[in-house]
């Protein structure tokens, strides 16, 4: 008897369920759709694919309130119609007849912890993917519909302006490529009449390659120059399409960042910056000694080397050492021919984001000694990192060096740059902890925070037998909505710096305890009744 009634109740609870379910799922991930459809322009065939992605994420979301709905609406009506007055005559206790919802109420806490803390995390990254996958459609395919996109990378961003994009023959025509960066703004811009592009995965992100012809060039600082070339080839970073974010890991992942900060991205890439911006310092400092005596420096590559002497040197941009004129070089090939070349202008560029930096030699308008010939500006790329400096950098994991004491390794103190850059680091790694505490404490908060918001409406809605269906439902989003509120509140506080990090914790359990104690009272007043 009990157990038909039981099954009788969980069938038309989990009707209402499923039918909620699906409804507010379909709605919530056409929301979500919007965004990269509107920024990134993806196709019919990538918006399908990504709205099945979206869908585990939504759920996360909507099975609380698709049970909550579901569970207060069930329970209202059993009221309404006298059900549970007739199973009380009967002898069934109330008490008894919340079991399927209780049994409702702890599966999806339970799908909600799984969700939170395994599955989404999975679907994101598989958005992520997908996106990448068709990174290359997707700059053609804004350039051909906006005529320009904008490409974040690293510290600065390009932004890419084009009068036609062929995708067959991957080539733009008529571009303009104009490099920002977050310090200094405009760095760099490119005019050019055709660039070959060329994508190449390097894990998290796409390099893009533009092969540019007949290209025109302008730079600002302190300095301004231009100058024309035949062929040169600008590599960006293609940005991430989904944000690399603490929200979006799973809890293993978490607890390897804990372990080792390196594996979090946005950590590895100010770490990395940072560190590039040291071995800059070091190497002006060691160039700096060598030239201002007299001597020359020497730069050793693959199959070349180059030999040079400048009055001095200074830092004024990231990565970057400008060399004071008069600056000559002697560069000799792989197969010993030498050559002198002459310039008022030359900077030594430290490539940003690797582990084993490499440098790159540019001369602005230079002229061979030999022979009196003007070059455009030319580049020698692909040097190592003199043996003085690597010595100095291998002995420390790159972490540790460059969250440590900087000066030490210096003989002068950091500059503004690399003190900013160190500044920005430290806070990102006590901002990522902080981060990782919010997340874990509001998940668990949320997925257990199920069973008493879905006690609350089952109780509403026998209390509330005499009113309209959607009342009860109405009555207990108020509840629900103040645990809402402590999750993203306690959240807000445990990741900011300024307050301490128990502080948010306790808000958002303090949430969970409401609701239990407004759930126990509920059920007592029913006991009563």
């Amino acid at each position: 008897m009990v157990f038909t009634l039981h099954r009788y109740m969980f069938r038309e609870v989990l009707r209402i369920f499923v039918l909620a379910t699906v409804a507010l799922t379909l709605i919530l991930s056409l929301g979500m759709l919007l965004q990269p459809v509107q920024k990134f322009g993806v196709g019919p065939r990538q918006a399908v694919t990504i709205l099945f992605i979206f869908m585990p994420v939504t759920l996360t979301f909507v099975l609380p309130m698709a049970a909550l709905f579901a569970s207060a609406l069930a329970y209202g009506r059993f009221a309404g119609d006298n059900e549970i007055d007739a199973c009380r005559a009967s002898g069934i206790g109330a008490m008894t007849l919340i079991y399927p919802g209780l049994v409702l109420a702890v599966l999806v806490a339970i799908a909600n912890l799984l969700l939170s803390f395994h599955v989404m995390p999975h679907f994101v990254r598989m958005a992520e993917t997908s996106l990448k996958s068709d990174a290359k459609q997707i700059l053609f395919r804004n350039l051909q519909r906006r005529g320009y996109y904008a490409i974040r990378s690293g510290s600065g961003s390009f932004l890419i302006y084009a009068d036609h994009a062929d995708l067959e023959q991957d080539a733009l025509y008529g571009i303009v490529i104009i490099q920002t960066s977050k310090t200094q703004g405009v760095r760099k811009t490119t005019t050019a009449d055709e660039a070959l592009v060329k994508f190449d995965s390097q894990g998290r992100f796409n390099e893009v390659r533009l092969t540019v012809r007949n290209c025109r060039q302008m730079g600002s600082g302190n300095e301004p120059w231009e100058g024309t070339v035949g062929l040169l080839p600008v590599t960006m970073e293609f940005e991430s399409l989904m944000p690399d974010d603490i929200k979006f890991k799973k809890i293993d992942q978490m607890k390897r960042i804990e372990a080792d900060l390196m594996r979090f991205d946005p950590v590895a890439r100010l770490a990395r910056e940072t560190y590039t911006q040291y071995v800059t310092e070091l190497l002006a400092q060691d160039v700096n000694e060598a030239i201002v005596s007299g001597g020359s420096y020497e730069f050793k590559g693959a199959s070349h080397s180059v030999r040079f002497s400048a009055r001095r040197c200074e830092l004024r941009d990231p990565a970057a050492i400008v060399l004071a004129p008069p600056v000559v070089v002697e560069e000799c090939d792989g197969s010993g021919r030498r050559r002198r070349l002459e310039c008022t202008k030359a900077e030594i560029q430290v490539q940003t984001g690797t582990f084993e930096p490499k440098l790159t030699l540019y001369l602005h308008n230079p002229s061979v000694q030999e022979t009196g010939q003007s070059l455009v500006p030319y580049g020698v790329s692909d040097l190592s990192l003199p043996e003085a400096v690597a010595r100095r950098l291998s002995r420390t994991p790159l972490l540790d060096l460059v969250t440590g004491d900087l000066a030490s390794g210096l003989k002068r103190p950091p500059s503004e740059i690399l003190a900013k850059g160190q500044a920005d680091l430290l806070r990102k790694i006590r901002g990522t902890m902080r981060d990782i505490q919010a997340e874990v404490n509001s998940r668990l908060v949320f997925g257990i925070g199920c069973v008493p918001m879905i006690l609350i409406g089952i109780g509403l809605g026998v209390l509330q037998k005499g009113g309209h269906l959607l009342s009860a439902f109405g009555a207990s989003c108020v509840p629900a909505a103040v645990l809402i509120i402590s999750i993203v509140s306690g959240k807000q506080l445990t990741q900011n710096s300024a307050v301490g990090d128990s502080t948010g914790i306790w808000i958002m359990w303090g949430g969970l305890a409401f609701l239990v104690l407004l759930a126990a009272g509920i059920y007592r007043k029913l006991q009563r009744g």
